[in-house]
């Protein structure tokens, strides 16, 4: 019996529901059929995401403003919903039945773009000479929100899953798995971003040169495939068993101690509340006081059930539950401070592409489509990952690429208008006599901070959070790119609005950006980088302080990828 158990997996199940068979589940094979998929989340979110700002303006009708709001928001919401898969697959399906449900839900989206696309009734007509366009009505767009915002719900459930299913198929505990895990993680950044260079290379060009229909078409095919793809190793994964959100264990102390909030702690911090085993145990910090209420034992905190009593989880928890908490608030000054850097980046898939769409992009007698010039962004994410090393210092680099790259972009555009100035606009000369090749710079700055703060910020997120909330802290990480979107979003509309009366009266972000001042705009973005960077400094500074003031918690800290 012994020699059997040797080869099972202590806290895994095959697709039968009994202990997985190391010899039979798990390694690389199906880690490499999951990852598959997740490259095709990527072929499609980015492939659609890097161009639809020129799909907005030349074929909506959009403002300038207003589409690159959409995609911002489009993207925002894609990881936000992020939260919403993760919770799914902690208390009801399971990370594989998730990922099988949200890729099926992306599958629909990305073919009712490709259908939106298609069909004359859901666009607008072609611009006239001498006419004002006419701009995309309500229903037009309401279909083609329809469509985006599958694709998003399909990209939050894939996103929230994918990662940690592929990590199930290694045993941390086995040495060799453990390695071959930790191999999988490092190389998993690497892959994804292979799926974006295909977006916007390829995918890209098809939409331009061929057709966004096919394109969009392409995207929901390599999806429906890679949906087949992960079903045919069925058999061969490793299956962990929910063990209920973390988001519910969060709440269960917040409730608890809010509700003990006029209650004295004791004098001796052992006579709080705690029943974990000495090896799942979390010694007790003085950090957030507050919390350690809802760890006092009072009357009525226990109810009585077939064996025994057991405690209310609503209404007390112990210290360990506590002090998890307490870790992930911890995470929260970091997780603010990288927020800014999305913002910075949701301009290089905006804005930028708005510019390169103005500028000179031939080479011989190939055009480069506008969207293409995110190769740079990739190539810099791709080089600087061959560098990646440490942790805090490669986050702060992140900051500062970024924060170079937003004054690039201003350098940049500051050329660029005096160009459209000198000649009349792109009204009377289309493309301007300028290279797009100028764009390089702040699409290889931000592209290669990408890579320092995403890295870093996983990294960070993982390793300081408790173990039992390694998911959480991982949809926690991807909320700082759905409030970076959405902050974009924000500064669009009050820049716009607050700036409507300058600059001839259109403002910093006209409706053409010919006639307005986004050098501006990227310099504000780099003051604003500036100031967050010099937080950032503070933040860190306290956490690395408050990391040698804790050090009973170091053995939670041990990396773990879910």
């Amino acid at each position: 019996m012994e020699g059997k158990m040797s080869w099972t997996v202590a806290d895994a199940v095959n697709y039968k529901g009994f202990p997985a068979d190391r010899s039979k589940t798990g390694g690389w094979v199906p880690a490499a059929l999951i990852l598959g998929i997740e490259i095709s989340e990527r072929l499609s979110t980015m492939g659609i995401a890097v161009n639809l700002v020129t799909y907005l303006g030349g074929t909506m009708h959009l403002p300038s403003s207003t589409s690159a709001n959409v995609v911002t928001d489009f993207l925002g919401t894609s990881f936000l919903l992020c939260l919403l898969g993760g919770f799914v697959a902690d208390s009801f399906l399971g990370r594989f039945k998730t990922i099988v449900v949200f890729a099926s839900i992306q599958t629909l989206g990305t073919g009712a773009l490709a259908l939106s696309t298609k069909l004359p009734n859901l666009r607008p007509p072609s611009c006239q000479p001498n006419k004002d366009c006419k701009e995309a009505n309500g229903f037009q767009m309401g279909i083609l929100y329809l469509a985006l915002y599958l694709i998003a719900l399909g990209t939050g459930g894939l996103k929230s899953s994918v990662s940690g299913f592929g990590t199930d198929q290694f045993d941390e505990k086995d040495e060799a798995e453990k390695t071959q895990m930790s191999y999988f993680f490092n190389r998993f950044f690497f892959f994804i971003s292979l799926g974006t260079l295909m977006a916007v290379t390829v995918l890209v060009y098809v939409q331009d040169e061929i057709s966004r229909t096919v394109a969009y078409g392409i995207c929901s095919i390599s999806m429906f495939i890679s949906i087949l793809v992960i079903l045919s190793g069925t058999k061969r994964y490793r299956y962990k068993k929910s063990t209920g959100s973390p988001i519910v264990s969060i709440l269960q102390v917040i409730v608890a101690a809010i509700k003990k909030r006029g209650m004295d702690l004791p004098y001796d911090e052992n006579l709080l509340h705690e029943n974990s085993t000495d090896g799942l145990r979390i010694r007790h910090t003085n950090q957030f006081r507050c919390l350690d209420k809802a760890a006092i034992v009072a009357e009525g905190d226990f109810v009585k059930n077939g064996s025994g009593s057991v405690s209310n989880p609503w209404k007390l928890c112990t210290v360990t539950r506590v002090e998890e908490v307490k870790m992930m608030v911890r995470l929260l000054p970091i997780w603010a401070t990288t927020i800014l850097f999305w913002t910075a980046y949701a301009q290089m898939i905006t804005f930028s592409v708005q510019q390169a769409s103005t500028m000179e992009r031939s080479i011989g007698s190939f055009r480069i489509p506008a969207g293409s010039l995110t190769v740079f962004f990739v190539i810099a994410i791709l080089l600087t990952c061959a560098i990646y090393d440490t942790l805090i210092i490669p986050m702060a680099l992140g900051l500062i690429l970024s924060t170079l790259g937003m004054a690039a972009a201003a350098a940049v555009e500051m050329k660029r208008l005096s160009v459209a100035k000198s000649v009349g606009g792109t009204t009377t000369i289309n493309p301007l006599p300028i290279s797009v090749f100028m764009l390089i710079p702040q699409f290889f700055l931000v592209g290669a901070g990408e890579a320092f703060i995403y890295t870093g910020q996983l990294d960070f997120f993982i390793t300081r959070s408790p173990k039992s909330m390694k998911t959480m802290s991982t949809g926690l990480f991807l909320t700082t790119l759905s409030l970076g979107f959405f902050m974009s979003s924000f500064l669009v509309s009050v820049v716009k609005k607050v700036t409507a009366g300058s600059h001839g009266g259109e403002g910093w972000l006209a409706d053409d950006i010919d006639h307005g001042r986004l050098d501006c705009f990227y310099g504000l973005l780099a003051i604003l980088g500036v100031i967050n960077f010099g937080v950032y400094v503070v933040v860190a500074a306290w956490n690395k302080k408050d990391d040698k003031a804790s050090s009973a918690m170091e053995m939670e800290m041990e990396v773990e990828v879910v």
